[in-house]
């Protein structure tokens, strides 16, 4: 079997408006803009792998055609997230005419949630001084953390998680591509593992096909270090029997078997408590508990005795 070498996430990166999955609405006013060749400051905010870098890319590809690599900069702010980026690297870009006929560059700042306050008043400045050379496009998972001036300044497009239906449409593309079989229950595992995130599941489909053509939802739970949704279920199951020595031993296999932390376990449980034959008020206790263990775990708390105290707490629900 040939292995391939570039990254999937880079070899099926949208190229065309219509090939972005998922957000229907903003690609249809943002292609407007670059139709129009009068793009505002934007400001691209929502959860990671659903498009707002590929979104950028296009409208650069598109505005500016062959010359878009010398008119388009892109930074991560979480590499370069101090006030000298902005005032020495961004500002020297930006004061610059753009190559060729197009109207003005434009400046991709990635994970602009992490340029420091002082960063973000500089780059605020900067904004307003080189609008005629110069757009900007702002990404942010949390547009909270951005200063109220910016955001004053950009329109903002908030990006949402790809449902089932985009998902499946861009596993059968790969596998069509990649010549993979893909079980249809692997497909609904990749959903739930990747919850919705693009780049999440061509890096884990990538991993699982140097492995297998034809991919299970064993081979992909494997991969992907994450336990089977049901196999969660069973401990908290025998937890609220009051089978607590069970629940704690099938808890550390799933643990050692996977390979899982305990904050990936956590997640994991919090989201099997819904679907638990309990009533709604311990469901939300047992949440609430959830909470709490993660806390003290990232407060450096040993894992494995929190978990035991959160499965502690599902024998006592019972009662």
């Amino acid at each position: 079997m040939q292995i391939e070498n570039s990254l999937w996430t880079e070899k099926y990166r949208p190229s065309d408006f219509s090939e972005i999955k998922g957000q229907k609405e903003i690609v249809k006013r943002v292609k407007a803009f670059v139709e129009q060749q009068n793009l505002p400051h934007l400001l691209f905010t929502g959860p990671a792998g659903v498009g707002k870098t590929s979104l950028s890319l296009v409208i650069a590809k598109k505005l500016f055609r062959d010359l878009w690599r010398q008119n388009f900069l892109e930074l991560n702010a979480s590499d370069e997230r101090g006030i000298d980026i902005i005032r020495n690297k961004v500002k020297d870009f930006a004061r610059t005419r753009a190559i060729g006929n197009a109207p003005f560059k434009i400046i991709y700042l990635d994970e602009c949630d992490a340029l420091t306050r002082e960063a973000q008043q500089a780059l605020r400045r900067t904004m307003e001084n080189y609008t005629q050379t110069c757009r900007f496009i702002l990404s942010a998972n949390y547009s909270s953390k951005i200063i109220e001036p910016i955001q004053s300044r950009c329109v903002i497009f908030r990006f949402k998680h790809l449902d089932e239906k985009e998902i499946f449409a861009i596993i059968e593309k790969i596998a069509e591509e990649e010549k993979l079989k893909i079980d249809e229950k692997a497909k609904e595992a990749l959903y739930v593992i990747s919850e919705g995130d693009c780049r999440r599941l061509e890096n884990i489909l990538q991993s699982s096909a140097a492995i297998s053509s034809h991919i299970t939802e064993d081979l992909l739970h494997s991969i992907a270090s994450i336990a089977k949704p049901k196999e969660i279920r069973d401990v908290l199951e025998l937890a609220l029997g009051s089978k607590f020595i069970e629940a704690r031993n099938k808890l550390l296999d799933l643990m050692l078997n996977y390979g899982l932390a305990g904050i990936d376990v956590i997640k994991q449980i919090q989201k099997e408590i819904i679907e638990l034959n309990i009533d709604n008020k311990s469901k939300m206790i047992l949440i609430e508990k959830c909470g709490e263990i993660e806390f003290r775990m990232t407060e450096g708390s040993d894992e494995f005795v929190q978990l035991e105290a959160l499965l502690s707490q599902f024998a006592l629900a019972r009662d």
